[in-house]
């Protein structure tokens, strides 16, 4: 496959053999059984690898279907308002919200307008960019949006917790505390120990539409899942 040719369809379910090994790309299971092929990105330790989203340059059918499930999976908190952290979970987020029917939802930023507000927000790292260090805003403007509202907050992937823990960090700051979180991918699990020391209810209110697993090399350069837990979409 071509990059360009990646999260770009859906596959019926049992398309691809998820505990197989894989070369090229790791089939994850959607909530309804479909697949998603995703490319592998092997981790600086040379010794094990993850499996890849980037939601704003999946097709819109794919786009649509992961909203579409995670919009289902949220249903049952009751959400009046989406939050979306940037940059690629406000896609996302901004799809949950028009498939909830939502007239709208609140967008987080990286980019500080000059009618922010310092205290209003927080610093901001992740996995893709481990060496920028941004701050975390969100438009004072759109806090009568969240007040006495039930909240919540949306990434496109939760890998290590460190984007999610910002946004959790930064409503606090606000007054706010969101009922849900959600995502499209939850990678292996490492967001769960992060998650459980800010508080243990966030890794039992966190809803994703498929889990993806640490995958290891194996002696002839495929790599496994096996052995590997996945993490538990809600």
């Amino acid at each position: 496959m071509q990059p360009h040719d990646f999260w770009q369809e859906i596959h019926p379910a049992n398309t691809f053999d998820p505990d197989k090994t894989h070369r090229d790309f790791y089939p994850a299971t959607l909530t309804d059984g479909r697949q998603l092929r995703l490319p592998i990105r092997p981790l600086s330790d040379g010794t094990h690898a993850l499996a890849s989203l980037i939601v704003n340059q999946a097709s819109f059918a794919v786009q649509n279907v992961l909203a579409a499930q995670l919009a289902e999976k949220l249903k049952p908190f009751q959400p009046d308002v989406i939050v979306g952290l940037p940059t690629l979970g406000l896609t996302l987020a901004s799809a949950v919200a028009r498939a909830l029917g939502h007239s709208r939802y609140v967008p987080l930023g990286t980019s500080p307008k000059f009618w922010y507000q310092a205290e209003l927000s927080v610093p901001m790292s992740s996995i893709t960019t481990p060496d920028q260090t941004k701050r975390l805003y969100i438009d004072p403007r759109m806090l009568p949006l969240l007040e006495n509202r039930r909240v919540v907050l949306i990434d496109d992937v939760i890998s290590s917790g460190t984007s999610i823990v910002a946004g959790l960090s930064l409503l606090t700051i606000a007054g706010v505390e969101p009922v849900a979180i959600g995502a499209a991918m939850l990678q292996s699990r490492r967001w769960v120990d992060r998650l459980t020391a800010l508080d243990v209810r966030w890794p039992q209110i966190t809803a994703g539409v498929f889990p993806t697993p640490l995958l290891s090399k194996m002696p002839d350069g495929s790599w496994s899942a096996s052995g590997n837990l996945l993490p538990s979409p809600v």
